[in-house]
């Protein structure tokens, strides 16, 4: 039952009141001057308030700069006499949801009573829904300043129509912050469809995200719908959007411009109604100039691009997170509670971490298992981590050279094909510590290595 606070100096008028209110199904609270609607206010806890504007001692506008000022959430109605309508106008200027002319028309009251009392609940929800989603993106990804502009980022993007672009190293949690956009978006409700372009086969690709009807080729027995399709009303987010064919660059265009796709097999396009958030690890406007990626879907998919800063730049979270991901690894291998020793920490801190938060996670995950101790230890940690010697060789490594990433912004092949062949060398070909030095993803490595050339002459030793 919704309480409304009656705030009247004249008794007819607030014992009327209450009574139709407790009728139709409100209860009420009174008070016969401000200062007793301040002091109600506090305690009371209204859902809403009925606010009488001429009052003897403390008039409504005092009375209601006082109460928004205790909580602007609860909307205040202001009862007016006809010949104080532009003093009404100027209350609802300063907060308050709506007025009232005295005398009251009752089934008015209920209207906007009803009204007031459902958006501020809808934004009471809203609130504890951002406050929520803040705090388990924190958990996800730390408290850092940076971590926190990306949150401000999200809020202002999510409830707008834009399509997104996130930009981050693997690992960094580009997923986790697409699905927080949807989370908090006005399509929440509807579906959240990840593709992860890099495990599709090239040759089935256009079938997964646009479909294909019956007979379209050799093995389709049956009409299938795309991901785009199956997103109808929600959210399609692409990851790894980096490594798409100039083809399905091409559709994916004509299917963001129109909202439609073509169903492979089909000459009738498909309304559809979506959002796109696309990641990627790579700095897709360096692509562009390289011409391999379309300027034209570049500039409509980034209306709004976020960077997801790596772990490395952020060290202030590294022990937060790496303190949560114990606790969890505790909890989750049955074992008791473990702090992470001042040696264990040091060495944390002092890695590069160049698969994010998914490397430090894993790490940490693996420590707890092997730890026998009270405490994770350096130890303990080193032996998941590798030998210290070879941790500092990877740290030179990668402290001397520059990431991919950076040469491909300066648009120098040479650099690039340069930059893998130093790092194969230093790995002795092993291609998954050459992309750990690189800062890449093992997929990008691979295509790289296949578009400069690479020959085998340095991969001797191939994973």
């Amino acid at each position: 039952m919704k309480k409304i606070l009656i705030v009247d100096d004249e008794d007819c008028i607030r014992l009327v009141l209450s009574e139709f209110l407790k009728n139709r199904g409100f209860a009420s609270c009174e008070a016969k001057d401000g200062f007793e609607a301040v002091s109600l206010f506090a305690t009371e806890r209204p859902d809403a308030v009925l606010l009488d504007l001429s009052m003897p001692g403390m008039d409504g506008m005092e009375v209601l700069s006082r109460l928004t000022a205790q909580d602007p959430s609860v909307p205040v109605i202001i009862l007016t006499a006809n010949g104080q309508i532009s003093s009404a106008v100027q209350a609802v200027k300063c907060g308050a949801f709506d007025f009232i002319l005295k005398p009251p028309d009752f089934e008015e009251i209920t209207l906007r009573l009803n009204r007031a009392v459902e958006k501020a609940n809808l934004k009471k929800s809203l609130a504890r829904l951002s406050n929520s989603v803040e705090a388990s993106f924190a958990r996800h990804l730390g408290k850092s300043p940076a971590v926190k502009n990306v949150i401000s980022q999200v809020h202002r993007v999510a409830p707008s129509p834009f399509s997104v672009i996130i930009q981050g190293e693997t690992g960094t949690g580009k997923s986790t912050l697409a699905e927080f956009i949807h989370n908090l978006s006005a399509r929440s409700g509807k579906p959240f469809v990840r593709v992860d372009i890099g495990v599709i086969p090239e040759t089935i690709i256009e079938s997964e995200l646009f479909g294909h009807s019956k007979g379209a080729f050799t093995g389709a027995d049956r009409a299938k719908k795309g991901y785009f399709e199956s997103a109808d009303g929600g959210t399609v987010f692409i990851d790894e959007l980096e490594n798409t064919s100039a083809q399905v660059q091409s559709k994916l265009l004509s299917a963001v411009e129109q909202k439609s796709v073509y169903p492979i097999g089909t000459a009738r396009s498909v309304p559809v109604d979506f959002r796109l958030i696309a990641a990627t690890n790579t700095d897709l406007s360096g692509m562009v100039r390289l011409k391999r990626f379309r300027e034209d879907l570049f500039y409509r998919l980034s209306e709004f691009t976020i960077h997801l800063p790596p772990l490395r730049e952020r060290k202030e979270d590294i022990g937060f997170l790496a303190e949560r991901f114990c606790d969890e690894a505790c909890e989750e291998l049955k074992k008791k509670p473990l702090e992470i020793d001042n040696g264990a920490m040091e060495l944390l801190m002092r890695s590069r971490w160049p698969g994010n938060v998914r490397e430090l996670k894993n790490v940490v995950r693996r420590a707890v298992l092997l730890s026998s101790g009270g405490s994770l230890t350096r130890d303990c940690l080193s032996e998941v981590m590798g030998a210290p010697a070879a941790e500092a060789m990877l740290n030179e490594a990668c402290s001397s050279m520059p990431p991919l990433k950076e040469t491909s912004s300066r648009a120098i092949s040479e650099a690039e094909a340069a930059a893998i062949r130093q790092a194969l060398t230093l790995s002795g070909g092993n291609k998954t510590r050459a992309a750990s030095i690189l800062q890449v993803d093992y997929k990008t490595l691979l295509t790289k290595i296949r578009q400069y050339g690479i020959g085998p002459s340095i991969e001797a030793n191939p994973d």
